[in-house]
């Protein structure tokens, strides 16, 4: 018996799994992924070159994705034009951070905290409060700007910061998100919080942020994106230029359509894209972790 048990450990003793290594049986999924990788990774490759093409190459054919011979006049273009409007591109941008900054910690506080009201909090009309949370995935922003326009004239918000961030300041994707991770969160853990004199507030910070980190870094993602890019408040509640945002100036100048402006459109092309490629390569471990626990679930 001892002699039999020997040959098996040892028969299995070199199939160990070791993720840290690479064997040749990994080939073939590299064979595969590699390909796949670069196909993904050539239209970002081409978006940013584009910026840098004289006017000659952007409208090159057959086009080429490496810019031959790479210029930042399409920049410094886009820079001078801003100082003819009246008003600087900084401004601009400066409009674009706080707008960005204050919605995204505002949603995240509403996020967290409704997350944890409807998963560990039992009252009349809980599931049907998230029901319309679930029913709200459905509509896109161009099917409720009347209304949103209506409240926001009716709270004479007109030309002030909360024109930008009230329409944005609630996700439905990001509360569901964190929702699903809080409902993971046994209630014995609740439950021995509160036996030891913690309150909500503390529950929240010591407990419920801490085990729904990958959920929140999801919905800061989705936020930010959302947000650096929207021109509906400085479409439709903004009169004064000097309170609009960079995504309102660079789309303005990306729906020119002379042949002379199209340096600059692939410029601030890549102004308004970069930002959120940043944001998401340092929060994907946190993201590709949120999208796992959701598939095993």
């Amino acid at each position: 018996m001892k002699q039999g048990k020997r040959r098996k450990k040892s028969r299995f003793a070199g199939s160990r799994i070791n993720p840290k290594g690479f064997s040749s049986g990994q080939v073939k999924f590299y064979c595969i992924l590699l390909p796949l990788s670069i196909f993904m990774i050539i239209p970002v490759i081409y978006i940013i070159n584009q910026a840098f093409k004289p006017l000659g190459e952007l409208f090159a054919f057959p086009p080429t994705i490496i810019a031959k011979n790479p210029t930042l006049k399409n920049f410094k273009d886009l820079f001078e034009l801003s100082g003819t409007t009246g008003v600087p591109m900084s401004r601009y941008l400066l409009n674009s951070l706080i707008v960005t900054i204050l919605t995204v910690i505002l949603n995240l506080v509403i996020t967290v905290t409704a997350a944890y009201v409807f998963s560990k909090k039992k009252f009349k009309g809980n599931k049907a409060l998230f029901g319309l949370n679930q029913l709200a995935l459905m509509f896109v922003p161009t099917a409720v700007a009347v209304p949103r326009y209506i409240v926001i004239v009716k709270m004479g918000m007109i030309d002030t910061w909360w024109a930008h961030i009230l329409p944005l300041i609630a996700m439905p994707v990001g509360l569901f998100l964190v929702k699903q991770f809080v409902d993971q969160i046994p209630d014995a853990l609740i439950e021995a919080a509160v036996m030891d004199g913690a309150n909500d507030v503390t529950i929240i910070f010591k407990v419920i942020i801490p085990l729904t980190r990958p959920a929140l870094a999801t919905s800061v993602v989705l936020t930010f994106q959302q947000v650096w890019g929207a021109v509906e408040a400085s479409n439709n509640f903004i009169t004064d230029d000097s309170m609009r945002t960079l995504a309102f100036y660079l789309n303005s100048i990306a729906t020119n359509n002379t042949v002379a402006a199209q340096g600059m459109v692939a410029a601030a092309s890549v102004i308004l894209f970069l930002p959120t490629l940043i944001i998401f390569i340092c929060m994907q471990s946190q993201v590709m972790n949120t999208m796992s626990h959701s598939g095993i679930k």
